[in-house]
């Protein structure tokens, strides 16, 4: 019986040891405005966070865990670590210690397996003052007086840790999708009277909602989110264009309408908060209805560009209850430019003067519409485009060689597939003609 009891107690660190979690890896993401740590699991863990003063620093206890392999390097833009030390505490226990360049908000949870990862342990750490800055730059664009430049947020799908769908050759649509929305932003930024907002600059997460706040601290006019699809079937291809569906957005105005956070916030230039039930609704869904039929205006000549550039996926624009597009007072779509699990499209997904061309077919669309419905008070609505009505003996041709103009940029302006017309119909007139 004593040896059989000193053999158990020979045992017990061994046991302990195997059922310890291990920490298979571990991954720094940088934003500008939150660093994410990232701890690749064996299993689910337990885990405490708390932080440091004088001098700054953050540790992360993981319960019964152990950690296999080297912490991850630091580059230069990781501004609020400046080094990353790990330790074994109380035997079983891992012990993270971040030196700090400053004081931090950090904020930690546990993620289960998805298709890419296993169980995560997220540490995501904020600078003490991002909550006084981020209302720093709307207050900035509101202050501004006399014409303003129409605003674009650009929304690269995915980033991070969450690199969205994987191409045949190992193509990550978190990379496409930064590359297209970087040169669409490009040539936005290039058209006089307008302005790009990025919403994601690098290789890092931003939360779906989060990209939408960033759109409305910018005070954008139309969100546009670029991805890359994917399909179990490697033959599929071409674009699509998405716009907010109709349960999608009355699902969203449930929510805006209940949760008190909303309430104060802007619908359209106007606050909830001092509004009852049934005005704060029926503000919301005036602010919704133009919206929506905003983003189906934009989404059709998106889509008609896309289509003459090169295949699409259907014959017309889809619905759907992306989170992203649900934002209830900015226009919004989501462009999936193409399908990264056919491999052809994936090498042109990869082919930055494809991307080129293809940010530039967006512009098309997004120019077409903002010329013909230009947010008031914009550099673009003071030079809005004329109006022509039509008479009897008028062509297309002529009127385009009557106001100097090409023919495409006409039937582009007035989404003519054709250049039929008929007497009493109104065209626009491209500006600066």
């Amino acid at each position: 019986m004593k040896k059989l009891l000193a053999l158990i107690l020979l045992l017990l660190p061994v046991l302990a040891s195997a059922q310890q979690a291990v920490v298979k890896g571990v991954r720094l993401w940088v934003a500008p405005d939150y660093t994410r740590l990232v701890f690749d699991t064996s299993s689910p863990v337990e885990h405490s966070i708390f932080a440091l003063p004088e001098p700054e620093r953050l540790v992360i206890d993981v319960k019964n865990t152990r950690l296999e392999g080297p912490m991850p390097p630091l580059h230069e833009g990781a501004q609020r670590v400046r080094a990353i030390r790990s330790g074994v505490r109380e035997g079983q226990d891992l012990r993270v210690v971040l030196d700090l360049n400053r004081p931090v908000n950090p904020k930690s949870f546990v993620l289960r397996p998805n298709r890419q990862y296993g169980d995560r342990l997220v540490v995501d750490i904020y600078d003490k003052s991002e909550a006084g800055a981020s209302t720093a730059q709307p207050k900035k664009v509101m202050d501004q007086e006399g014409e303003r430049d129409v605003v674009i947020a650009v929304d690269a799908g995915h980033g991070g840790d969450d690199p969205g769908a994987l191409g045949r050759h190992g193509t990550h649509e978190k990379n496409v999708t930064l590359a297209i929305a970087r040169k669409l932003a490009e040539v936005i930024d290039a058209e006089p009277g307008m302005k790009a907002v990025l919403v994601r600059k690098g290789d890092y997460y931003v939360g779906l909602r989060q990209r939408m706040a960033i759109a409305r601290q910018n005070r954008a006019d139309l969100f546009v989110s670029i991805h890359a699809d994917a399909f179990r079937d490697p033959r599929v291809r071409g674009a699509s264009v998405y716009t907010l569906s109709r349960r999608g957005a009355s699902s969203e105005a449930a929510r805006w309408l209940a949760e008190s956070e909303n309430a104060s916030d802007l619908i359209g230039g106007v606050s909830l908060e001092d509004k009852d039930e049934v005005l704060a609704s029926v503000l919301l869904d005036l602010s919704q209805t133009a919206a929506l039929e905003a983003s189906a205006d934009v989404a059709q000549r998106v889509f008609r560009q896309l289509g003459r550039f090169g295949p699409v996926h259907s014959n017309r624009v889809q619905q759907a209850g992306f989170m992203v597009l649900k934002s209830p007072d900015i226009p919004s779509i989501l462009v999936e430019t193409a399908f990264i699990s056919n491999v052809s499209e994936e090498r042109h997904l990869k082919d930055p003067n494809h991307q080129a061309e293809l940010a530039q077919a967006i512009m098309t669309g997004i120019r077409g519409y903002f010329r013909v419905s230009p947010p008031p008070g914009t550099l673009m609505a003071s030079h809005a485009d004329r109006r022509y009505v039509i008479e009897p003996g008028d062509t297309l041709s002529g009127i385009a060689q009557q106001y100097r103009v090409s023919l495409n940029s006409l039937r582009d302006l007035n989404g003519l597939n054709s250049d039929q017309i008929r007497v009493g119909q109104t065209l626009l007139i491209p500006a600066g003609s």
